[in-house]
C-alpha cells in the first residue's frame, strides 16, 4: 500500500512531467522528490519513472502502480467509511422488496428523503408477485416487504403491520363482449372469457391463482400496469385495483361491470424481520406509519 505522500508524488509526476515542477507543486525541494522517487523504485524494484526523455513519465509498470494504487486507496476509505456507518447503527445496505401491485413512482419521495440523511446505506429496491413477496423475506432476500396482499405467513422473527385496504372493480374494455352483458354477471358467464392475471414470482409450487375462475383460460402477464393495458386492449378481462384506473373508468376506456360475487378488498402488509433491524429500517417502518404515504401507496397512481 503507497502512503498519501507517494500517491501524490506519483500524480504531481504524471502531470507536471517534471521532477522539478512536481517539487514546486508538493512544495518540497527537488533533491527530496527525486530521492523518494527512487526510495519507491527500490521498494518495488522495478522502474517506475523514465527519465530518458526531456519530459518525464511513468513507465507502464509506474500508471499501473499509480492506478492500482488509487483505486485501493478509495476502497479503504470507502471501507473505512462502511465500518463507521455500521457502527453507527446505520446497516451496510438495506433491501426493500415491494409487491408489484404498488407503483413504484410512490416511493420517489421517500427515497429523496432517506438520501437526504446521507447515512451511507445502500437501497436495494426489488419487487415480487403474490406470495413471492413474503418468499422474499423468508429467504433472506428482503429486508423490509411492503404492500404484501396475502395474510403474513409463520416465518421466524416476523413481525409486520398494516398498510391500508386496497379496493377492486371488475373492469372490461368497452369493445370487450362482456361489456355489453346483462349485470350481475356469473362466474359461469366469465369464465367463458380469457382472464388477464399477473403471474405470482414464488418459487413454491404451491402456489394459488387470484382471480381466475375455475377451467377458464388466462394471459399471465409480469405486472399490474401491463395487466391493466392488456385489458383496455380487450385482450381480457379480470379485477383491477379501483383507485389506479379511476380515470380509465372515468374516459370510457374501461367498463365498470356488476358481479354476483364481488371481490372482497385487500389488506396490504407491511413485513419485516424483528432480529435485523437497524436505523435505515427503523426510518423506513416510520415513514410507512405515516397515514397520507400509507393512502397514497395503496391508492397508487392512475394511468394516464
Amino acid at each position: 500500500m503507497l502512503s498519501a505522500d507517494e500517491l501524490a508524488l506519483l500524480e504531481a509526476i504524471r502531470e507536471s512531467g517534471s521532477l522539478s515542477r512536481a517539487a514546486a507543486r508538493l512544495g518540497k525541494a527537488p533533491s527530496t522528490v527525486s530521492h523518494a522517487a527512487r526510495q519507491m523504485e527500490a521498494r518495488f524494484d522495478a522502474l517506475l519513472f523514465d527519465r530518458r526523455r526531456y519530459r518525464l513519465q511513468l513507465t507502464p509498470a509506474g500508471q499501473l502502480l499509480a492506478q492500482e494504487a488509487a483505486r485501493l486507496t478509495l476502497d479503504v476509505a470507502r471501507l473505512t467509511q462502511r465500518v463507521k456507518q455500521v457502527a453507527g447503527g446505520w446497516e451496510d445496505r438495506l433491501w426493500i422488496v415491494t409487491d408489484e401491485i404498488l407503483e413504484f413512482d410512490t416511493l420517489l419521495p421517500v427515497i429523496r428523503a432517506f438520501d437526504a440523511l446521507k447515512s451511507g446505506v445502500t437501497l436495494r429496491i426489488t419487487h415480487e408477485v403474490l406470495s413471492g413477496t413474503w418468499d422474499a423475506l423468508r429467504d433472506g432476500r428482503a429486508d423490509l416487504v411492503v404492500g404484501a396482499t396475502n395474510e403474513p405467513p409463520v416465518i421466524p422473527g416476523l413481525r409486520w403491520a398494516e398498510l391500508g385496504v386496497m379496493e377492486w372493480v371488475f373492469a372490461v374494455s368497452p369493445r370487450h363482449p362482456l361489456a355489453k352483458a346483462k349485470e350481475p354477471i356469473d362466474a359461469l358467464t366469465v369464465r367463458q372469457h380469457r382472464a388477464v392475471v399477473v403471474a405470482d414470482t414464488s418459487r413454491r409450487v404451491d402456489v394459488r391463482g387470484y382471480g381466475v375462475v375455475g377451467g377458464q383460460a388466462a394471459l399471465a402477464v409480469p405486472s399490474m400496469r401491463a395487466k391493466i393495458q392488456a385489458q383496455c386492449e380487450g385482450l381480457g378481462v379480470g379485477w383491477l385495483p379501483r383507485d389506479r384506473v379511476a380515470g380509465l373508468l372515468k374516459r370510457g376506456d374501461l367498463v365498470e361491470k356488476q358481479m354476483v360475487d364481488p371481490r372482497e378488498p385487500n389488506l396490504l402488509y407491511v413485513g419485516w424481520r424483528g432480529d435485523h433491524q437497524g436505523r435505515a429500517l427503523e426510518w423506513w417502518l416510520a415513514q410507512l406509519q405515516n397515514k397520507r404515504l400509507a393512502a397514497r401507496l395503496v391508492k397508487g397512481i392512475a394511468l394516464a
